[in-house]
C-alpha cells in the first residue's frame, strides 16, 4: 500500500440509528454545514454519521469517535485502501467505522484509541495530520 496522507478531524463525531421509516432530520444535510455528513437507509435503519453536536434528537446514539480523512481524490482502480487501514487498526487492538465518498476514504476511531491509532498508522508509514 502506497503511503496516504490523513488528516485527523477536531471535532467529536457521533454514530446515531434512527428507524427504517424516519424521516431524514431537518437540517442535517444543509450546505453550510461544517464537516461530514453520512445518511445511510437500509430496510433495518437510518443510520447518520456526523459531528456529535448535531446527532438527530430521538436517536440511538453512539458518541465520543474521531473522524480521520484520507486526502483525495483518490482513483477509483486504487485498491486496498480501506483493506489497510484496517489492518493496521485491527492488529493495534482498535475497533473502527469505515465510509466511502467518491473523492476518499474515511475511518472513524473512538476518542480513547485516537492516540493509538495515529502511533499505528504513523508506524505503518502513513502521514498522518492531527489538528492545529
Amino acid at each position: 500500500m502506497k503511503r496516504l496522507a490523513i488528516d485527523v478531524e477536531p471535532a467529536e463525531y457521533a454514530v446515531a440509528r434512527l428507524a427504517a421509516d424516519a424521516p431524514v432530520p431537518t437540517g442535517l444535510l444543509a450546505p453550510d454545514g461544517d464537516g461530514l455528513v453520512s445518511v445511510t437507509r437500509t430496510g433495518g435503519e437510518l443510520s447518520v454519521i456526523c459531528a456529535a453536536a448535531d446527532a438527530p434528537e430521538g436517536a440511538r446514539v453512539e458518541a465520543g469517535w474521531r473522524l480521520l480523512t484520507v486526502r483525495g481524490p483518490l482513483a477509483f482502480t486504487l485498491t486496498g485502501v480501506i483493506a489497510a487501514l484496517a489492518n493496521e487498526l485491527a492488529s493495534a487492538g482498535i475497533a473502527l467505522v469505515t465510509l466511502s465518498t467518491f473523492d476518499t476514504d474515511h475511518v472513524l476511531v473512538k476518542q480513547r484509541d485516537l492516540t493509538r491509532a495515529v502511533e499505528a498508522l504513523t508506524a505503518a508509514g502513513h502521514e498522518v495530520h492531527l489538528p492545529a
